[in-house]
């Protein structure tokens, strides 16, 4: 597991008296009393490794415990840039090839990833979210001065340069139409070209599917880049593990003629043109590893976003080095004010704050049981599973006595019709209860302030919204009703609202009405949807997830992970005083909040 310096206990202890800069740059007190959990389809923790042009004889670069990724050479060879999330947000870095003289590059509460030094290295293109989307900037190294080179409302990523420094070339989403994929927005990647102070500009590809990652040949006249279609890309991204396609393609960018270079089944990521003229890549899925055009393949294993020295004698990859599942690790936040803490999917806190439940699966779209351990991770156990019926989404009562959860199967978009009820168990995971009646998809249960209700979603069966159900004697009344879809409600602790997501305006967004269906009001207005809302212990602020920051890299390098963007947000009950917690390009989601353990 990887190295827990805080507990959630201790989270708060470290801030004890302190102070910390809002995100409008004012100084503001700490919440003291209580912390953010979340989920993210982020890895473990990653490593760079520097290896044999074959990716043979890896050897780490620089050990640490925060991610550290997407490496590549300077056009001199002396230079390995990287991103890293040491020092908090994602920021870029540099370092020698032997691990010394590490320098950090751009230092912001924003993300920025993808980082390219430009053939003479007074340059650094990269990615960041600086404008609120992924646009590319450039940084001159002697300076420090940044500019945005390509605004757009759009996303665009993996910035790589000429050979002789005129050019940029990067994929974007600009063109793409975003198609809605159940609760998922999709999108689709073009390869462009740029000056580097952003005129110039031109779309090189025209496919209307994906086309990622583009690499220069040596003489500047040939762009080659991975390619794909998006039920392909669906499958590489479906957390079901399925295996997609993509293939290897060149472009003459003086006449567009493509030539498909590869063949065949199976993921195809990240191709470089190297000095001897062939084209490396890295393959996915069980058997992956390095892979030439021609020749034999070289070494197995996990290999992203590699990268080839200049002279062709090495390569530089990043990949996961640990695996236990669920993590509890603390994660930087954009606003000191509110801590966060990094679980497994639907985390759910005793009152107490000294015990967590939890889903023991990466997604909630897999067969899940439910995991209870300590607030620090440790003495984890099965509480409750079923061989045939997923436990999803547990949620503590505010007495903490009982743990109510959906059983059945959801996620009817991926895998078909289904149902699933509400149930509730006692705090130690007996007397199961069903308290819904079997004949529909129903799920993810919030508890009334006084512990005698529960608010749920039903989906299908032409039976839409939220309902209540009292515990005592099971009467069901409706909540919501009609054709929009519903989904995560949350009862406040004051008890006089309900928050909950719906798309009934349009794309989801996130409502709240009163327990007797009055005074409904709508809380978000973006683009994007949001969701996964969760009132913090006071009632005052509510935790959701949000896509309004849009996709931060090429979806198809994210395999597993259905939505590869999403953010965390908190924001006041009234729906004013919006706070960005997290960003970056993984999808992260089902935050829920915890109070400091009380003492015994």
């Amino acid at each position: 597991m990887r190295r827990l310096r805080y507990s959630p206990c201790l989270l708060f202890l470290a801030i004890l008296g302190s102070t910390a800069n809002g995100q409008d740059g004012t100084r503001t007190a700490p919440d003291q009393r209580y912390g953010i959990a979340f989920a993210s389809f982020a890895p473990l923790n990653t490593d760079i490794f520097v290896a044999a042009s074959d990716g043979s004889d890896p050897k780490p670069l620089l050990p640490h415990p925060d991610l550290d990724y997407n490496a590549s050479f300077s056009a001199d060879g002396r230079w390995i840039v990287f991103t890293s999330m040491r020092n908090g947000s994602a920021d870029i870095y540099r370092v020698h090839t032997d691990g010394s003289g590490l320098e950090r590059l751009t230092n912001d509460p924003a993300f920025d990833d993808q980082g390219a030094l430009s053939p003479d290295g007074r340059s650094l293109a990269f990615v960041s979210s600086r404008n609120g989307q992924a646009d590319i900037w450039t940084l001159e190294l002697s300076t420090g001065i940044t500019r945005n080179v390509n605004h757009d409302p759009a996303g665009d990523f993996r910035p790589s340069w000429s050979p002789d420094g005129k050019w940029l070339a990067f994929s974007s989403d600009r063109a793409s139409k975003k198609p809605i994929l159940g609760f998922a927005t999709g999108h689709f990647t073009e390869i462009y070209v740029m000056h580097p102070d952003g005129s110039g500009l031109r779309q090189v590809t025209h496919l209307d599917a994906f086309a990622g990652s583009p690499a220069w040949s040596a003489d500047g006249t040939r762009l080659v880049y991975y390619e794909a279609i998006g039920a392909e890309v669906g499958n590489i991204t479906s957390p079901l593990r399925r295996r997609g396609t993509t293939q290897v393609v060149s472009i003459d960018l003086a006449t567009s003629e493509r030539q498909v270079l590869t063949t065949g089944a199976g993921e195809k990521w990240s191709p470089h043109w190297n000095k001897d003229g062939r084209i490396a890549y890295a393959s996915g899925g069980p058997d992956g590893g390095v892979e030439f055009v021609s020749g034999a393949p070289g070494a197995r294993g996990e290999v992203r976003s590699p990268s080839w020295s200049p002279d062709g004698r090495r390569m530089v990859f990043h990949r996961d080095v640990e695996s236990r599942w669920p993590p509890i690790q603390a994660w930087p936040s954009r606003d000191a004010r509110f801590r966060l803490v990094r679980t497994g999917i639907f985390p759910s806190y005793s009152p107490e704050g000294d015990r967590l439940v939890v889903n023991d699966r990466t997604a909630g779209a897999l067969h899940n049981s439910i995991l209870v351990m300590d607030a620090d991770g440790s003495r984890r156990s099965i509480l409750f599973s079923d061989p045939e019926r997923t436990a999803l989404a547990p949620a503590w009562s505010p007495q903490g006595d009982r743990i109510a959860f959906g059983i059945g199967a959801f996620f009817q978009g991926w895998l078909g019709p289904s149902k699933a009820d509400v149930a509730m168990m006692a705090a130690d995971g007996t007397g199961v209860q069903i308290l819904t009646d079997g004949s529909g998809n129903y799920g993810f249960a919030s508890w009334s302030p006084d512990g005698r209700r529960l608010v749920y979603r039903s989906a299908g069966n032409n039976r839409n919204g939220l309902f209540i159900v009292d515990i005592e004697t099971r009467a069901v009344r409706a909540l919501t009703t009609g054709s929009a879809h519903e989904n995560f409600p949350s009862w406040s602790p004051k008890g006089d609202r309900i928050a909950f997501t719906s798309n009934r305006d349009g794309d989801y967004e996130i409502y709240t009405i009163r327990p007797d269906g009055s005074d409904l009001q709508r809380l978000t207005h973006t683009a994007g949807n949001d969701a996964h809302n969760a009132w913090s212990p006071d009632g005052e602020w509510i935790a959701f997830t949000s896509a309004r920051g849009g996709f931060k890299d090429e979806a198809a390098l994210h395999p597993y992970n259905p939505q590869a963007y999403g953010d965390v947000y908190v924001m006041r009950a009234d729906g004013s005083e919006v706070r960005q917690l997290t960003d970056n390009q993984f999808e992260e989601g089902t935050p829920n909040w915890f109070s400091a353990p009380r003492p015994r």
